[in-house]
């Protein structure tokens, strides 16, 4: 028998996202619920409570409100992919590549938190460096990033394509998150195993879909007489093997003029890059994804796979 797949918010960006991924696949069953009936709460109940696997793209409260919707005896597993639950530790952390062992804890976990697309990029530069001890708990981290305006949802979409929207954002680029109190900041701490919180600064693009993620260093402030070799060596050791993430090689990364942020739109993947002088004091580490693959969507699905398969 086929697993049965719930979407709860298809109707989303990330919903849809998934949705498509999963249209050409004949080994599954996706049981939907048609959009006029998206708020039908007894159609949403029924359809979590009949699902193998639901995936659950909803706003925080929802994704909580959906949880209080199973019943007791209830088996169905659950990826949700809002910030609901991400530092929660009876959630296993969907970033199939975070650890040697994450894949297997996703696999065999009932409840399972995607992660979010700016601290997928943040904790693969960050958590290799300390967890190898190049890097005190107590750093400083800065985390500068740029995003597709896809992964602002539905409401940024309309305000940076509708001229017409009575809020329509014309600029090509802009800051926010202002005040450095951005909701992936505790993800981003608890998982790059940092005792000092990071500042985070996100920005949006005008392109639909990428992400660059960067996190620049002093290599002084490291633990050692730390080197940019050294840094590509714990990144290249710790991502072996993997095929989601790639580090890209040093010599390769050092010829490059720019990275574009859309290189990877449309794509599960993820590359990092480690940019700056080869004798110089400063490193420059550098994510690149798309915000609704590896960022959002990809994640879901391939966390969906690991737990099937299990």
């Amino acid at each position: 028998m086929k697993p049965k797949i719930f979407i709860d918010g298809e109707h989303g960006t990330t919903g849809l996202q998934i949705r498509s991924r999963l249209a050409l696949r004949d080994d599954l069953n996706v049981i939907s619920i048609p959009e006029a009936e998206r708020r039908n709460d007894q159609m949403r109940q029924d359809h979590l409570n009949e699902a193998d696997v639901a995936i659950l793209c909803l706003p925080d409260t929802a994704s909580r409100q959906a949880l209080g919707m199973l019943e007791g005896s209830n088996s169905t597993r659950i990826i949700d992919t809002s910030t609901a639950h991400r530092t929660d530790p009876d959630w296993a952390y969907g970033f199939a590549e975070m650890d040697r062992d994450q894949a297997k804890k996703i696999a065999e976990s009932r409840l399972v938190a995607n992660p979010g697309c700016y601290p997928t990029g943040a904790i693969s530069l960050i958590r290799p460096l300390r967890l190898s001890g190049l890097m005190r708990s107590d750093y400083p981290v800065t985390v500068n990033a740029v995003s597709g305006y896809t992964g602002g949802g539905k409401q940024l979409i309309a305000q940076v394509e509708d001229e017409d929207h009575a809020d329509h954002i014309s600029s090509p680029h802009f800051a926010y998150g202002l005040s450095l109190k951005h909701k992936h900041v505790p993800e981003i701490k608890e998982y790059g195993l940092l005792d000092r919180e990071p500042l985070f600064s996100p920005s949006v693009s005008r392109f639909a879909q990428g992400m660059i993620v960067q996190v620049p260093l002093h290599l002084d402030m490291l633990i050692g007489a730390v080197t940019m070799e050294d840094i590509h060596a714990v990144l290249k050791d710790h991502y072996r093997g993997q095929q989601v993430v790639k580090v890209v090689p040093l010599e390769e990364s050092g010829q490059l003029a720019r990275i574009s942020a859309e290189e990877l739109a449309g794509t599960n993947g993820m590359k990092l890059f480690v940019c700056g002088e080869p004798d110089g004091m400063h490193v420059n580490l550098v994510a690149l994804l798309d915000n609704l693959g590896k960022g959002a969507s990809g994640a879901a699905v391939q966390n969906m796979n690991l737990m099937l398969a299990s």
